[in-house]
């Protein structure tokens, strides 16, 4: 397999196939990532592509998974990304689905046709980095996709049949913005209606903008109860009619899971738990993992 290190997935793409089909992010700019840091963005080449999809089939070809990398696979227009789903299709009978990273751009450019070639061969689930719902913030953090943009991306590819998975980043507004990325982001959830929602806690990582922003004071970030909060009140405004919830990334404080509308109370009586320290938080250093 000739895969460019880093490898960056979910956690629920740990059992899969990971088929590297780009390198990197297109849009590598966001302030407070560091994911691609030094991996220039390419695509990959078809003849490439295709000899690691042959390789991993002769060990493994009971494969029901797959999930395209890097940062920005569908990036790769139709013409060329659908021979590779075809192939997986072909070599993989038990194919049951493929994922992948998906800025929102790279969606609401596609057609309604061609986003429904992409779901009749299996590309069923994107994950999809709200970050936040508020503009001001994305902006500042140099986030390509508009908040407007990613809000249609996820409903126009759910009335295809493709599922999105909306990660939401807890502290990205800092102090200043923490109310207006607690209200925006309810706002734009509450209109994709996702399949799947995750929080993860903003990690300040050295070498990114946002990181020496911080160090210059002019970005300061959220103690441990301050994100508690935030996502209290982030899941209290939610009106999410058939959404599964995850919080068990290594950057959160607590791990949560459930369903909404039915775990909503649930998730809150264990957020307040947290909060007034009748639950044990995982130790900061575990946010590093």
């Amino acid at each position: 397999m000739s895969i460019v290190e880093p490898v960056i997935r979910p956690p629920s793409e740990a059992e899969s196939f990971l088929l590297q089909v780009t390198t990197g992010c297109s849009a590598n700019q966001c302030s407070f990532c560091g994911a691609y840091t030094g991996k220039p963005f390419a695509i990959k080449s078809s003849k490439e592509i295709f000899s690691d999809i042959e390789e991993w089939c002769r060990h493994y070809p009971d494969t029901r998974r797959v999930f395209l990398m890097d940062g920005d696979a569908l990036v790769i227009k139709n013409d060329k990304l659908m021979p590779i789903l075809e192939k997986l299709n072909q070599v993989f009978p038990k194919l049951s689905r493929i994922s992948s990273y998906a800025n929102g751009y790279n969606i609401t450019h596609r057609t309604d046709e061609e986003l429904q070639q992409l779901c009749e061969f299996k590309l069923s689930l994107l994950y999809i980095g709200l970050e936040s719902g508020n503009q001001e913030i994305l902006s500042r953090c140099k986030k390509r996709s508009s908040v407007e943009e990613m809000i249609e991306a996820v409903q126009r590819a759910d009335r295809v049949g493709i599922k999105s998975s909306v990660i939401v980043l807890l502290g990205l507004g800092g102090k200043q913005y923490s109310a207006e990325h607690i209200r925006d982001t309810i706002k734009a959830l509450n209109r994709m209606q996702p399949r799947y929602v995750s929080f993860l806690s903003l990690m300040l990582i050295p070498g990114t903008p946002l990181y020496e922003a911080a160090r210059r004071g002019d970005f300061e970030e959220l103690d441990s109860h301050e994100l508690l909060r935030q996502a209290r009140d982030i899941i209290q405004g939610l009106e999410l009619e058939k959404t599964i919830f995850r919080s068990n990334h290594a950057s959160n404080y607590l791990s949560l899971e459930g369903r909404f509308p039915q775990d909503k109370g649930k998730l809150l009586t264990m957020l307040e738990g947290a909060i007034h320290g009748e639950t044990t938080l995982r130790p900061e250093f575990l946010r590093g993992l």
